[in-house]
């Protein structure tokens, strides 16, 4: 997926008016893009348009129209657009009550190391987390994180076939065994992986 342009973004007037529509895309989008892992975890896949959500909303809260400003956001996000070869994805842990988010988050230390993508009958895949900063210290961990699952060509060409695809944590705080993606979530996360990547 090539990364984002100032020229594939709305300036704020624009995105004003298409915003509503845009937002229901996205939303619609969204469903197809996440993988709740339990009750207290969920992958959300990141993509183009996801990222693209992303950046036009915080230019808009944030109220930027200067290239700087832009360029500076499209800095921030593009990393998070998957490069063909691999999955990208933010690890959210949710716990509504904040007390007992507190103590979880304690418990959970290294999750974001734990949590594993595996393609049908391909060994699993664990992620590189927080390239951009560390999101976690000794006495707790974050409950965003950002993840990278990189695929091996023989694991892209079994998704391209219509592999299956399972996803997991083995955090022995908080363990899931493999769960299967709906098929409406794998085949959003095939079109992540580019042929010219396989071949």
């Amino acid at each position: 997926m090539p990364a984002l342009s100032r020229a594939d973004l709305w300036s704020l007037e624009e995105y004003a008016e298409i915003r509503p529509t845009f937002r229901q895309e996205v939303m619609a989008h969204k469903k197809t893009r996440q993988v709740a892992l339990g009750e207290h975890a969920r992958l959300y896949f990141e993509d183009t348009l996801t990222i693209k959500y992303q950046i036009q909303e915080m230019l808009r809260i944030e109220k930027v129209f200067e290239a700087a400003g832009i360029n500076e956001e499209l800095e921030s996000y593009n990393p998070l657009i998957p490069d063909g070869h691999n999955w990208k994805a933010t690890f959210m842990v949710e716990y509504e009550d904040p007390a007992e988010r507190a103590v979880r988050l304690g418990q959970l230390i290294g999750i974001e190391d734990k949590v594993w993508m595996q393609v049908e009958d391909c060994e699993r895949v664990y992620p590189i987390a927080d390239e951009d900063i560390a999101r976690e210290n000794a006495v707790k961990t974050s409950s965003v994180h950002f993840l990278r699952f990189e695929l091996t060509p023989v694991m892209m060409a079994a998704v391209g076939q219509g592999a299956n695809i399972f996803a997991g944590v083995d955090h022995p705080a908080y363990s899931i065994a493999p769960i299967q993606l709906a098929p409406e979530i794998r085949d959003s996360l095939a079109r992540d992986i580019q042929v010219s990547a396989v071949n």
